[in-house]
């Protein structure tokens, strides 16, 4: 675009521009304004090594401003905007920084939504979604990952010198496992909900949801050293994730020392909490647990599950005794209605009665369940919790 182009451009062209202008500055015209977009301060160039691993990892150079790529992909400043803020990144005024893969994807995104195949809320969403559960990944991938492989071997070599060849090889090989493990996760999601007894659930579905909490979490991050409390994060949030998948349940996220889990089927919610009990106890280096799972109606959205049974959940957790699940009504009677549980003792002592006399095989029932007090929960009003433990 000439200087003259900028003089005389459209509304949205000046506005853009003038966004760029430092505060309180005025825009000239003509080819002042042309050589100061040309020519940054020194200071503002990116450290040349960061530039050759920012290029090796987007696969091409820096060749657009916001203003350029969004006219570039045929789509407005103000929603090229969106989409880049949606995927988490910052504003860059008029920086020339990005790429032919960015103008790829505004056009893939605005074609959706062209062809009808998303709204543009929906896109924004979509947009979100991914930025926000990549990055989590990225960071991870560079905190953990990568900096344990970039210990500097040679001298006079620093870390960063170090990670550029590794990327080099490694880059590939994340990618493709990228693709294949998001495929793998579409597919159990799209069976999940396609499984749904009727439109209605297929949005907003019948779920057990559970929490795990650690016990004095908040006195133990004053008594360990940081890397200690690193370690024991990790430690449970693993044990937390690898138990919840072999299982058959969905780890909706961590928070330190709480986990958020969903379950279809009641008999794998308590399965998942009661092993959890089960094997933290047996870490001497872990403290206590302590689990509430409640079952109901659950919207998602993002990843993420809403609605007053999971608050519930939440609640009964704060409640819960130390090494113990509590459950709601509503999760007893599902463990009851598919013979995971009895309804009562006093009913498997009865069923185990009439099947002897028979000469047959009493009821297997997986979980004991032990009605407690009732009580007023906040916000929920009054509440029955049930002890939820393992028959022999």
């Amino acid at each position: 675009m000439t200087a003259d182009d900028a003089g005389s451009g459209t509304a949205e062209e000046r506005e853009v521009l003038d966004a760029a202008a430092p505060d309180g500055a005025v825009r000239d015209t003509g080819a002042r304004e042309s050589a100061a977009a040309e020519t940054p301060d020194d200071e503002d160039q990116p450290d040349p090594i960061a530039l050759r691993l920012e290029q090796l990892i987007l696969g091409a150079e820096r060749r657009y401003t916001p203003f350029q790529a969004a006219r570039s992909a045929g789509v407005s400043v103000e929603l090229a905007t969106r989409f880049w803020r949606a995927m988490g990144f910052a504003d860059i005024g008029q920086a020339k920084a990005l790429t032919e893969a960015d103008v790829l994807a505004l056009r893939r995104l605005s074609g959706l939504v062209e062809a009808g195949l998303l709204s543009e809320p929906m896109a924004i969403q979509v947009a979100r979604s991914t930025g926000q559960t990549t990055a989590r990944l990225a960071d991870w991938q560079i905190d953990s990952f990568l900096e344990g492989l970039t210990d500097p071997q040679e001298t006079g070599m620093t870390r960063t010198e170090i990670a550029y060849p590794l990327v080099e090889l490694l880059l590939p090989e994340l990618e493709e496992f990228l693709v294949y493990v998001y495929r793998r996760q579409l597919a159990a999601a799209t069976g999940r909900v396609v499984q749904a007894a009727d439109d209605v659930e297929m949005v907003d579905r019948r779920l057990a949801v559970g929490f795990a909490d650690l016990v004095s979490f908040t006195r133990l991050t004053r008594r360990l050293e940081e890397e200690e409390l690193g370690e024991l994060v990790e430690a449970f949030e693993t044990t937390a994730a690898d138990l919840v998948a072999a299982h058959g349940g969905r780890l909706i996220k961590t928070l330190g020392d709480e986990v958020l889990y969903a379950a279809d089927d009641a008999g794998i919610a308590a399965e998942i909490a009661l092993r959890l009990i089960e094997t933290l106890t047996h870490d001497e280096t872990m403290p206590e647990l302590r689990v509430g799972i409640a079952f109901g109606t659950v919207t998602t959205r993002m990843g993420d599950v809403f609605g007053s049974t999971v608050n519930l959940a939440s609640r009964l957790t704060s409640i819960a005794p130390k090494n113990a699940v509590l459950v709601d009504g509503a999760f007893a009677e599902e463990l009851s209605r598919t013979g995971e549980a009895p309804v009562s003792e006093a009913e498997a002592a009865e069923a185990a009665a009439a099947a002897e006399k028979k000469g047959e095989e009493p009821p297997a029932y997986r979980f004991g369940l032990q009605p407690m007090w009732q009580r007023p929960v906040r916000g929920l009003g009054v509440v029955e919790p049930w002890l939820l433990s393992r028959r022999a």
